[in-house]
């Protein structure tokens, strides 16, 4: 059982998703800070290999808090709680030769709370009832991937009660996508197609082959989630969102790209006004800000390329702060996605994909 002390900051965190769900700021800079060190605090106590790594020093400001890389997550327990009590276990993407780290979450509601309020603000603005079609590992057979487990929330709660999954081991299957995609469009019901960029790749391949394309209905739209560099392999943003118009029907402006990690709670997304412009900007809710620093973890000018540095509200029973391998800049209120420094490790939901689409795919 949580103590006192948890579940104030959960219960501080859950106002903070409530005022923004109903149009208010949600936290300013000054709410901000307060809950980022009294989570740091909190986590500092609570999190032994935490504080061994963040040291003595005390962040006189939410800028100061120590990030933990996100490949830590493999080497330590980093958690608050007894882990053996959390609800949910999210698990990232390994390789052969690289052990995969695990992010525990002591209570799925704060998890929940967020994902739903950013999907609802950025994905479903128009509040339109949408059929989803997942090409992500359905959450029955792979409960520890956590784009699984957010599409399937998604789709349950947001859903026209139709949900399909056409990701699995075997690979895209591609036969029961058209025929469900088709009679989406025979029913003249709006869809959602959340993937990564290389199981749309994969889609596409086998679709093209075959001179498949599809209309869909008005107000359908597509959440890409990355996943554009493999390990042989590389997918072009430009000629996958192309592609993805012709073959399915969705203009371009209705495919959006979600950016989140195993290692956070909370999401960014491309921002509305940005969806058709070369380079779109992603925004997040209050509750998740972004830091752009140098290789010595010192914060860079606005606009200066540097790594991504990410702290999360919602991360209470973990780390709040997380330094990754992602490279961008801030534009206005959100940020530029550019891409993974060349040399990082290789991480992330859409290693599976990849591995699916140099096997052979299904229809």
């Amino acid at each position: 059982m949580s103590d006192e002390r948890a579940r104030a900051l959960d219960a501080a965190f859950l106002e903070i998703v409530a005022d923004w769900r109903t149009g208010g700021v949600g936290c300013d800079e000054r709410r901000f800070e307060a809950h980022a060190l009294a989570l740091h605090a909190y986590q500092i106590e609570r999190n032994e290999p935490y504080r061994r790594f963040a040291g003595a020093h005390e962040p006189a400001s939410w800028h100061e808090i120590p990030a933990v890389p996100a490949a830590a997550f493999k080497d330590a327990t980093l958690a608050t709680f007894d882990v053996a009590q959390a609800e949910l276990v999210f698990q990232t993407s390994g390789t052969t030769a690289e052990r995969s780290g695990k992010h525990y979450v002591e209570h799925a509601r704060l998890y929940d709370a967020a994902l739903l309020a950013a999907f609802d603000r950025f994905m479903l603005a128009d509040r339109i009832k949408l059929r989803y079609f997942n090409l992500v590992p359905n959450p029955r057979w792979k409960p520890h991937s956590s784009l699984g487990y957010m599409m399937g929330h998604v789709s349950v709660l947001r859903g026209d009660g139709q949900v399909a999954y056409f990701l699995d081991d075997d690979g895209v299957d591609v036969t029961g996508f058209a025929r469900a995609l088709a009679g989406a469009v025979a029913q003249v019901q709006p869809v959602c197609i959340a993937g990564t960029a290389f199981a749309f790749a994969a889609l596409l391949d086998a679709l093209e082959a075959d001179s498949r394309r599809f209309v869909a209905p008005a107000g359908s739209r597509i959440m890409e989630t990355g996943g554009f560099k493999g390990r042989a392999l590389v997918v072009e943003r430009a000629d996958l969102y192309a592609r993805l118009e012709t073959t399915l029907g969705i203009p371009q402006p209705a495919i959006v790209a979600e950016y989140g990690m195993t290692e956070l709670l909370s999401q960014y997304y491309d921002a509305p006004e940005t969806r058709t412009s070369a380079t779109r900007v992603k925004v997040g809710p209050p509750w998740l800000r972004t830091l752009v620093v140098d290789e010595r973890g010192r914060e860079v000018a606005p606009g200066e390329i540097g790594f991504l540095r990410h702290l999360d509200l919602a991360n209470r029973s973990s780390v709040v702060a997380i330094d990754t391998e992602d490279r961008g800049y801030r534009e206005g209120p959100g940020i530029v996605l550019l891409g993974r420094e060349q040399d990082a490790p290789l991480r992330g939901c859409s290693l599976d994909a990849e591995d699916l689409r140099t096997a052979p795919v299904s229809g």
